[in-house]
């Protein structure tokens, strides 16, 4: 059984690569996960000999097929212990990732997968990022439609927020712009660097351009 450290290791560097076989530079690695560049080389170095990554002195590390499968593995638990943290015990979703964070490493393969049907087996987690399993192991959006790229006076669907810090989480519950709303740009105001949307439920909101880049969507169906 791999350590918690290992398994945050290989999650940061899976978030990192995108593809499978993607390069991440060690510094990188490092920088994820609050540690001084020494400290991320000679952990992969380590997780190198036990099959995990490949670790390329100049060029970085990549998960090997088992590494890959691990990380998957620490990230489908984690998306859904966040679901059941907001769904069944009601927590605030800017509030829910530290919790996972601790969680991850805690509970069994059996417990997890009680959690996944008591959900209702779900494909996304509350933020809308993707839960990967054996038949689906996507685990991120790429180039999606967003607030500030959709067509105007269109009907949207809010999928995904891609910035899930605290504060952003907290405005993002403030405007109604939720992953499930459905929502229309009426109007791009780049001079002032607003866009200006209509929501289905809860009026009309505001957001500036570099905000309204962090929200994916949809066309509604």
């Amino acid at each position: 059984m791999a350590s918690s450290t290992i398994e945050n290791y290989l999650k940061a560097i899976l978030l990192r690569s995108g593809e499978p076989g993607g390069m991440v530079p060690t510094g990188t690695i490092a920088a994820a996960l609050g540690v001084v560049p020494g400290t991320s080389t000679t952990m992969v170095k380590s997780m190198a000999k036990q099959g995990l990554v490949e670790y390329h002195a100049r060029t970085g590390v990549r998960l090997t097929p088992k590494g890959r499968a691990l990380a998957l593995a620490v990230l489908r638990k984690h998306r859904l212990i966040e679901s059941f943290l907001v769904q069944v015990l009601k927590m605030d979703w800017a509030d829910v990732h530290e919790e996972a964070e601790a969680l991850e490493h805690a509970i069994s393969d059996r417990v997890l997968e009680r959690l996944d049907a008591l959900l209702g087996h779900p494909n996304v987690d509350p933020h809308g990022d993707p839960i990967p399993n054996v038949k689906h192991p996507r685990f991120e959006t790429k180039g999606g439609v967003t607030l500030a790229t959709c067509a105007p006076d269109k009907s949207w669907r809010v999928v995904r927020i891609i910035d899930q810090t605290s504060s952003f989480l907290e405005f993002v519950q403030q405007t109604g712009l939720k992953p499930g709303a459905r929502v229309r740009v009426i109007k791009r105001d780049r001079t002032s660097g607003v866009v200006h949307c209509r929501l289905r439920v809860g009026g009309t909101t505001a957001l500036g351009f570099a905000e309204a880049s962090k929200i994916e969507v949809a066309e509604a169906s």
